[in-house]
């Protein structure tokens, strides 16, 4: 089982950048995506960015144009550049490693905390 731990979160103002990086135990490109969920406090997880092996991004609209994410097969780990940071970016982000085989299946890493001051 893949063990993910996310980085780079933190205390950052309104307009500001933060790049998450997610390292994985082991090779992420056997998984079919890696993906960046969040989750704000009395909100549901919802998805920011995923990344399929086979080089498709998905984004989900409230950050097309502000985050970017990207991967590093030789070191096991998945990126998320996020700037033009807002309040309502706040959040819990959430790594996670998506595989089909044998049958659908999510990892996930413990999360790391992204607070954007207004």
């Amino acid at each position: 089982q893949v063990q993910l731990v996310e980085s780079g979160g933190g205390l950052v103002q309104a307009g500001g950048s933060l790049r998450l990086s997610c390292a994985a135990s082991e090779s992420i490109f056997s998984y079919n995506a890696m993906g960046w969920y969040r989750q704000a406090p009395g909100k549901q997880r919802e998805l920011v960015a995923s990344l399929s092996n086979g080089g498709i991004r998905n984004y989900a609209d409230s950050v097309k144009g502000r985050v970017t994410i990207s991967r590093d097969n030789a070191k096991n780990t998945v990126y998320l550049q996020m700037n033009s940071l807002k309040a309502e970016d706040t959040a819990v982000y959430y790594c996670n490693a998506h595989t089909i085989w044998p049958g659908p299946r999510d990892y996930w890493g413990q999360g790391t905390q992204v607070t954007v001051s207004s």
